[in-house]
């Protein structure tokens, strides 16, 4: 099957339905013809992993809020493991593959943070609610809850299941030998679960675990307050060894093929409480190898100084690969790009680039001896500074990079089948990511098309185009623009200016890798549908640009350079013959609702109107920089007075425009109190306010009905002010 013919076969659209003119849209738009909920219809599909022993791959699925987990292979059909059927807020983690391939396992729940924000609740379930570690057997199709916990990791027989709970590594028995409870019911608080206790005690908090070739060690990371350890626990000694330990940041830890030996990314802490957010360069970061018996360590490679001395890492589940012939595979930022490079440890050779050009990889998977990921490269197409794409290589052989997909589409987070054949996640301007397998041809066969339901309206979804314009300074800002379909000629349109969270993040032109913006891609589609031109602005500080517009000048606390970029895209708004430059405004979620409330607060003259979801309005509070330090040469009330300036607060006397403020009272990212404090300032000037809560809900919105309506309230306030 070609590629084009299964992009058009995976989504099935739906006959356009006429409206009346709206904001210049003739009768046969397709602005009346789907909704806020249709739009966000479309299955959301992530966490694509591989089993190491029979060609398959597992994945979790979103559709409208039910979460369940999925199987399918080359010549194996779709499998749905689990049947939760409801929109209960209970979000899908870590999955993963018992080695033998007859087990899944994942987390269920969103954990505690604290007293104030325990397991997330939205859906107002009959208590109490955990998170727990769950079990499937794909022989009998059972699934069952383990115990609370989260992060599972099978032991090499998948007699056992290791987990963390509240920062201590736990285990469970998996052999029916003890009771387990149903799978509906959840272990209870003050009740020991038979057959599960915590491994070992050890001060500190436990996350990466990686279990030896041979299974009868366990690797990991100990975080402390301001260092971190790496530590081997044997099995059958029932005893703990810390590898090199030191005063540095230890993490990310991997096995040699052997293993014998542990190689792990050693970083200097960085004592300033937000240097870090812009800093380009510092100590430089090192691989260290370790071995796996003594603990003893030594460095085998150091980045150099400047561009790339401070790590950055990739989406992956590793980020060293230790590859079957001996070499090391990591991530570095050298040259002011995040690429792959290859060294062997014990060689004194330069690390050899294995992704050339300028473009940023981000997932990343091995076998041990191939290598796939995704990138922008736009050796090909320009435009796909703003899509993913998919490559391999084969660093034991060539080292010659294979480009395995191209064109319009996103294709993202590949992954190895253990047949040596490649799956990713494929969409595009129109159609939801989805699993796909890889032919050696190139072609893309979609392994489970029933996911995307037939009344979703992706034949109403219009194509963004790719713009850079000029932000205020002069800086070349990329952005996605969706312009109406049917546009009469002549009609200046209204128009609203998206900014994305993050910072570090980027829009693509299709569907994005993850959900919060995946959504917000199809809130945008909608108000395109609705009349709207909308542009989705990839503003400074955010990924896929390289290093020096990441780690922006004078950006967020330190200066809110990107209101340049704010300024520039209304600009180039207003520039435009098709766009009304009075009817401009602006929307936006957690640090696009930062900039949602500047543009607001310092341009209302350009921005007509705005919907700040949980934006952060003072960063001196979301940072705690009230708080004195008594750290050397640290001028904390400069650094705190330099926040509050580059904060929406700062200019509230200037802010005339209307404003819709959306936050669930349970987030965990950015504190409620940004949105109480700006709307009783907001509302004391006499500003137009309109608030909408949601109680019990965390900062990516757990359930889809808050999703459906917090953007039918942003769609009716957008109207009512600009249409």
């Amino acid at each position: 099957m070609s590629r084009a013919k299964w992009m058009s076969n995976t989504v099935m659209g739906s006959l356009l339905i006429g409206c009346p003119v709206v904001g210049g849209l003739t009768a046969a738009c397709a602005g009346q013809g789907f909704t806020v909920r249709d739009a966000l219809s479309a299955p959301f599909t992530n966490q694509l992993v591989a089993s190491s022993t029979d060609a398959r791959v597992a994945w979790v699925t979103d559709a409208e809020g039910r979460r369940n987990v999925w199987t399918a292979g080359a010549h194996q059909p779709a499998q749905q493991v689990t049947h939760y059927d409801s929109d209960d807020g209970q979000d899908i983690d870590a999955l993963t593959w018992s080695p033998d391939g007859q087990h899944l396992a994942w987390t269920r729940g969103t954990g505690a943070q604290g007293p104030e924000h325990p397991v997330a609740n939205p859906a107002e379930l009959p208590g109490p609610v955990h998170q727990t570690v769950n079990v499937a057997d794909l022989q009998t199709n059972l699934t069952r809850i383990v115990a609370q916990g989260h992060s599972p990791l099978f032991s090499k027989d998948a007699s056992s299941l290791y987990f963390l709970r509240q920062g201590n590594i736990w285990v469970a028995d998996l052999t029916g030998k003890t009771a387990t409870p149903k799978s509906d019911q959840s272990p209870a608080d003050d009740q020991p679960t038979p057959g599960v206790h915590p491994l070992l005690s050890a001060r500190g908090s436990a996350s990466g675990m990686r279990l030896s070739p041979d299974g009868t060690r366990l690797l990991f990371v100990s975080s402390r307050d301001n260092h971190s350890f790496i530590g081997v626990y044997a099995f059958a000694t029932k005893t703990l060894l810390w590898v090199d330990p030191g005063v540095s940041l230890d993490h990310d830890a991997t096995w040699s093929p052997d293993g014998n030996s542990i190689a792990f990314i050693r970083e200097t802490p960085i004592v300033s409480p937000i240097a870090d957010r812009w800093m380009r360069e510092g100590a430089p970061w090192s691989i260290r190898i370790a071995d796996a018996r003594t603990g003893l360590g030594r460095e085998a490679w150091h980045a150099a100084s400047g561009a790339g001395s401070l790590f950055h890492a990739v989406t992956a589940h590793d980020q060293i690969f230790w590859m079957k012939d001996g070499t090391l595979v990591f991530p570095w930022e050298a040259g002011g790009w995040t690429r792959l490079y290859s060294l062997h440890p014990d060689r004194s050779d330069a690390p050899h680039l294995l992704s050339p050009g300028d473009m940023e990889v981000d997932a990343v998977a091995s076998s041990g001896d191939e290598l796939v990921w995704s990138d922008n490269s736009t050796a090909q197409d320009p435009a796909d500074a703003d899509r993913r794409h998919t490559s391999a290589i084969f660093p034991a052989r060539d080292r010659h990079v294979i480009r395995l997909t191209s064109g319009s589409g996103i294709q993202t987070s590949p992954v190895l089948l253990s047949d040596g054949e490649v799956a990713t996640l494929s969409g595009g301007p129109a159609s939801p990511l989805v699993p796909a397998l890889l032919d050696p041809g190139g072609a893309l066969h979609p392994l489970a098309p029933a996911l995307v339901p037939s009344t979703f309206p992706s034949s109403k979804f219009v194509t963004p185009q790719q713009v850079i314009f000029a932000a205020a300074d002069g800086m070349p800002i990329h952005g996605q623009l969706f312009l109406p379909p049917h546009t009469k000629p002549g009609t200046r349109l209204p128009a609203v200016v998206f900014f994305h969270g993050g910072s570090r993040r980027q829009m693509l032109l299709g569907f994005h890798p993850m959900q919060y913006y995946a959504q917000t891609y199809e809130f945008n589609q909608f108000l395109a549908s609705r009349g709207f031109a909308v542009l989705s602005v990839n503003y400074r500080s955010g990924t896929g640009y390289g290093l020096n517009f990441r780690q922006a000048l004078h950006y967020g606390a330190n200066g809110a350079s990107e209101y340049n970029d704010v300024l520039g895209a209304a600009k180039y708004l207003g520039s435009r013959a098709d766009i009304d430059p009075k009817r401009i405004g602006a929307w936006g979620g957690s640090y696009g609702g930062y900039l949602t409330a500047l543009a607001l607060a310092r341009s209302s003259d350009l921005f007509a109107a705005g919907v700040d979801l949980h934006g952060v309005h003072d960063w001196s509070l979301e940072l705690n920089l009230w708080k004195p330090t008594s750290e050397p040469g640290v001028d904390q009330a400069a650094i705190a007075h330099t926040a509050f300036l580059s904060s929406p607060m700062a200019d509230i006397n200037h802010w005339k425009s209307p404003v819709l403020l959306m936050q669930g009272d349970d987030d965990r990212n950015v504190l409620f109190a940004q949105t109480v404090r700006l709307a009783a300032e907001l509302q004391a000037r006499h500003v137009p306010v309109e608030i909408k809560t949601f109680p019990d809900e965390i900062h990516d919105f757990l359930l889809q009905r808050t999703w459906i309506s917090a953007y039918e309230a942003s769609f009716r306030f957008l109207q009512s002010h600009l249409q």
